[in-house]
């Protein structure tokens, strides 16, 4: 209570009174983190359960898992239960086996004489425990390294080339005046009213006839120039003064160095905005991979956790471990560059 006493007095007028639009403001930032954050987080917990804790419902948040204890006599560890007798007493022993609605148990540290328990009258002695293995095991099992590499690979050289051909685009559109200018930006904003459904097939026939098919480069080049770039990098572009571009010119500057050396790093957060979108789009992006490759040491990872799911069986364990590894490169960019988001998003809708 006093954090939030602290908190709150923030957010005070002059009287030392809190609003009640400061509570209200209070819980809906509350409830837009839980809304968030809380679905990655339920994935973290879930990442470190069992099988069987993935299936138990209610469902839990921690990884709970069935204690075991080694009962001598007994190769394989025994799970544990507190059983309640009829005198009210209760025990906690370890399962031999189960028949139906019998259990077979033993004292721990009296294995000699088994005793026979109705399965109603025991509970499952429960401990958090971090199955770690859904880490190792598809590490040891599963080309994560190829994976992880052909992803790298996709990611880097698609957002570098995105940056570049989309700046190019926006550099042309913002700084350039020639007839028509308008009806080409326009027409580029126009093609994302369509679905990407609807452009699979002619993007398919043009790969296959460039040889493509089966080459990370047929998973790089289509997507290289987006509209949404185009818009965010002109629209900031035209907040320069062109007094620089033309004090540049002045001073014997090609066009290519006006480009290079005065607007690119003007437009650095906005840059920093795409590369963003970019490393997210490619490196979340699932069907098109699918589509261009079908030899599986080019897959990248989100093609590859398709491999933990059958026809009859889907080993979620192995689906929600693998996932958080991919969500770690995207998180540490994001990291690294969200400080360019508010300034790039905000001055792109800026005309001067």
């Amino acid at each position: 209570m006093r954090s939030l006493g602290t908190l709150f007095k923030l957010r005070r007028g002059r009287k030392g009174r809190v609003h009640v639009t400061d509570v209200l403001a209070y819980l809906y930032l509350a409830a837009g983190v839980i809304v968030m954050f809380g679905p990655v987080l339920w994935l973290v917990a879930s990442s470190f359960k069992t099988p069987a804790g993935l299936l138990e419902f209610p469902p839990t948040f921690l990884p709970y898992s069935q204690s075991e204890t080694l009962v001598e006599g007994y190769d394989d560890p025994l799970p544990l239960f507190d059983v309640t007798f009829e005198d009210g007493t209760v025990q906690r022993l370890a399962q031999v086996r189960r028949i139906g609605i019998q259990a077979t148990m033993v004292d721990p540290n009296d294995p000699g004489e088994t005793i026979g328990v109705n399965i109603d009258q025991r509970e499952s002695v429960r401990e958090i425990r971090f199955a770690w293995n859904n880490y190792i095991d598809p590490l040891q099992r599963f080309n994560f390294v190829t994976y992880l590499r052909n992803s790298v690979v996709v990611t880097v050289t698609a957002t570098l080339i995105t940056l570049l051909v989309n700046s190019m685009a926006a550099f042309g559109l913002s700084k350039y005046k020639f007839r028509g200018r308008n009806a080409v930006f326009l027409v580029i904003i126009g093609t994302l009213m369509i679905p990407i459904s609807v452009i699979l097939v002619p993007i398919y026939l043009v790969i296959t006839e460039v040889g493509w098919i089966n080459n990370l480069w047929g998973v790089i080049i289509p997507g290289a120039a987006t509209p949404t770039g185009v818009f965010l990098l002109r629209q900031y572009m035209l907040t320069i003064p062109d007094q620089l571009l033309d004090a540049g010119r002045i001073d014997g500057a090609s066009e290519w160095r006006i480009y290079w050396q005065i607007v690119l790093p003007l437009a650095a957060p906005a840059m920093a905005v795409l590369a963003i979108f970019s490393v997210m789009w490619r490196w979340n992006d699932f069907l098109w991979p699918l589509i261009v490759l079908t030899r599986s040491e080019l897959f990248t990872l989100q093609v590859g956790l398709n491999a933990f799911q059958g026809e009859l069986n889907v080993q979620w364990h192995y689906v929600l471990a693998m996932t958080v590894l991919t969500l770690l490169p995207v998180t540490l960019v994001f990291a690294f560059l969200q400080r360019f988001i508010t300034t790039g998003i905000a001055s792109s809708g800026v005309k001067q």
